[in-house]
């Protein structure tokens, strides 16, 4: 089969290839296995953090890769729940132990042993990939391939960002980036909380525009200020001067979530900045975004195809996927990047 290795870590750039295409056997398949004939994968920012190093090293190579789309063509002895010709959908949780006391308590994302797609298993940029069948989700028939994929990660990812912002309908609402997460939290506000307005900080004017276009009350750089303080802001950026501005714009008692898996070192000196007063004062939170459970993807797939989500994507062929990822690193982002692997009838 088809599939782009990643064989090395290193710098990520605008001309950078860190991913080879290659032939490769199809995965084994083990009891409680099943085998999927990828259609699409999306792209996240993650990869670049995989590729970077600053992600718990894979053992290379390996195929990235956790927003992933196809069909099952095999299922191992002891799978029960899904069926050969289910159309299914895997995301960046790939496995948990199941019964440590996290998971008895619903927080399988913290398990020890959570294993990711792409990272600790091979992922979905390949014509086929394995998976735990208890870890893959039936998706909704009114969702399109291409449309499904982003919603795995990015759309998930923003869905338990917004759940734990604790936003209640009508307060304020600041995104702090504008990528293929945050343009689905966009969207998914203004079905979820209509009366809320919600503002966006973004370095790159086409962004900017892209905010007002999905409904934005506000968009601007982060040397800019809103018009009001907000109640919950959700930071989606690599760096950490955007968290010292959100902290900043904050309301009283207000939260901010930061949905990154790590902060690039090259802004640190930002928090040298750090004002009690200004930044911390009155009782404001944060917390972070850890992975994904089972039960935040398939509440988020039911949600999207209720109120017809639908993200914005950029289509790329398999064997350019080292285009996406260039493309992310040089901010060229409207929506969400996916690669099509295979047709759904192939």
């Amino acid at each position: 089969m088809r599939a782009m290795l990643l064989k090395a870590l290193g710098p990520m750039s605008p001309v950078a290839t860190p991913l080879v295409l290659a032939d490769v056997p199809q995965p084994a398949l083990a009891p409680d296995s099943v085998l999927i004939r990828v259609t699409v994968c999306g792209v996240c920012h993650t990869e670049l953090d995989e590729i970077e190093g600053r992600t718990p090293p894979p053992s290379l190579p390996v195929i990235l890769g956790h927003q992933v789309v196809g069909v099952v063509e095999r299922a191992g002895a002891r799978v029960h729940a899904v069926r050969i010709g289910d159309r299914v959908g895997v995301a960046w949780i790939g496995g948990a132990c199941g019964t440590c006391l996290r998971c008895q308590e619903g927080r399988e994302n913290l398990c020890e042993r959570f294993s990711a797609t792409g990272r600790d298993r091979d992922g979905g940029y390949a014509e086929y990939m394995a998976a735990d069948a208890a870890f893959v989700h039936l998706l909704p028939e009114t969702l399109a391939d291409t449309d499904a994929a982003p919603l795995l990660c990015a759309g998930a990812i923003g869905f338990r960002s917004l759940r734990l912002s604790g936003l209640r309908d009508g307060e304020p609402l600041g995104l702090a980036g504008f990528g293929a997460s945050g343009h689905i939290v966009l969207k998914m506000v203004r079905h979820t909380h209509p009366s809320s307005k919600v503002y966006v900080w973004s370095r790159s004017e086409e962004e900017q525009e892209f905010a007002r276009e999905l409904g934005a009350a506000w968009a601007g750089d982060f040397g800019q200020t809103p018009p009001e303080r907000m109640r919950s802001i959700i930071d989606t950026t690599p760096a950490w001067s955007p968290v010292m501005r959100a902290l900043e714009a904050l309301a009283p008692g207000g939260r901010l979530v930061v949905n990154a898996i790590r902060k690039e070192d090259r802004d640190r000196d930002a928090l040298s900045r750090l004002d009690y007063t200004r930044h911390l004062w009155k009782e404001k939170q944060i917390t972070s975004v850890a992975n994904l459970t089972r039960r935040d993807v398939r509440d988020f797939l039911q949600l999207a195809a209720a109120i017809q989500l639908r993200p914005e994507v950029q289509e790329f062929p398999l064997e350019e996927a080292n285009r996406a990822l260039q493309e992310l690193v040089a901010r060229k982002i409207r929506g969400a990047k996916v690669l099509r692997v295979a047709s759904p009838g192939s």
